[in-house]
């Protein structure tokens, strides 16, 4: 069964080098064209049609940094490539250190911007189960500290959050440890409830994708990890499953817990999922993928609140087929993905 793992934060180190950055770049800036501030006079990157796309493009992103640095180098057909990635709003991952800073400096430049920002909290104790991106806070009142932390620095201001990939799927794989699955379902439940106290936060939980297995097999573990409370849950996160079959794994299982409505990650999934190789690893830098659909909330069934690219396309799933750690910008992927793919 395939969880999707390597989904990738960035070292601690460097996120928060890099989130932190341009996140105080940002704060000193206005954006009275909704183009996000000083970032996207350096860049070029603007807000997308708030009508389709209402999230945060992040003008000073690293696909962004590396169109300009492309252009600069005279490699203008790469440039272009790259950018069909940094035009997109994609998710901002946030990190162990500074988690206040980090959701204060995306939501209030997405604000200005007249955006909401998407962020993703990937910090769960033992995370991923040793594999390519494993850690996670160090216990259970360190990860409900995140948690508080990353809601004050979010406030008032509208987010989107999609919460823990993986973390109720390797309960029911297997992946995780019998011994953790209580204070597990506590910690998500309690995330949930946290972030459902904001006033303009919408909250997503984590369920799997249209590869691993059947609805019946997750939505009673879903449904003690607190998805009732929240405002759905996601599909397809750092995976590369077809929007159709996405969507028709969704449905199945929001018919298992209500009638949630779901998102659907679509960052990687235009040419489906790669059949060749190992099949332990056809979720890690498979060849040959593209992007998918832009992120949208004009989606094609009523139960999808919204296509989003909550894994960065060009970001690495792990130290597989050559790529670089989890969450390391890798170039020459990043450009294989934009060769083909239905983003504009």
């Amino acid at each position: 069964m395939n969880g999707g793992r390597g989904r990738g934060t960035a070292p601690a180190g460097r996120m928060t080098a890099a989130v932190l950055g341009a996140a105080l770049l940002l704060a000193g800036c206005s954006a009275s064209d909704g183009a996000g501030g000083a970032g996207a006079a350096d860049t070029g990157i603007t807000q997308r049609p708030e009508a389709t796309a209402p999230y945060w493009v992040n003008p000073d992103s690293t696909a962004a940094q590396r169109v300009v640095e492309l252009e600069k180098s005279g490699r203008e057909e790469d440039a272009g490539r790259i950018r069909r990635i940094a035009e997109q709003p994609t998710g901002e991952w946030i990190g162990p250190e500074n988690p206040e800073e980090q959701a204060r400096g995306f939501t209030e430049a997405a604000e200005r911007a007249g955006r909401t920002a998407l962020l993703v909290l990937y910090n769960i104790p033992h995370r991923d189960c040793g594999q390519y991106s494993r850690g996670g806070a160090a216990d259970g009142d360190a990860y409900r500290a995140f948690v508080d932390a990353v809601a004050r620095g979010i406030g008032d201001r509208p987010a989107t959050v999609v919460l823990e990939p993986d973390a109720v799927l390797h309960m029911v794989d297997g992946c995780t440890p019998e011994e953790y699955h209580g204070e597990r379902y506590d910690l998500l439940r309690g995330a949930v409830t946290t972030l459902k106290t904001l006033g303009n936060t919408k909250v997503y939980l984590d369920a799997g994708n249209a590869g691993w297995g059947h609805p019946d097999q997750i939505f009673g573990p879903l449904t003690r990890a607190g998805v009732g409370r929240a405002d759905g849950f996601a599909v397809n996160v750092s995976n590369y499953y077809g929007t159709s079959e996405s969507i028709a794994y969704g449905k199945r299982l929001s018919a298992k817990v209500g009638g949630k409505p779901f998102v659907l990650d679509t960052s990687r999934n235009g040419n489906g999922p790669y059949d060749g190789g190992d099949p332990a690893e056809r979720w890690c830098n498979p060849p040959g993928r593209a992007l998918g659909e832009a992120p949208t909330v004009r989606t094609a069934d009523p139960l999808v609140d919204a296509y989003l690219w909550i894994k960065r396309p060009g970001e690495s799933d792990g130290e597989c087929k050559g790529g670089p750690k989890a969450g390391e910008w890798w170039q020459e992927y990043a450009l294989e993905l934009a060769r083909t793919g239905d983003a504009g």
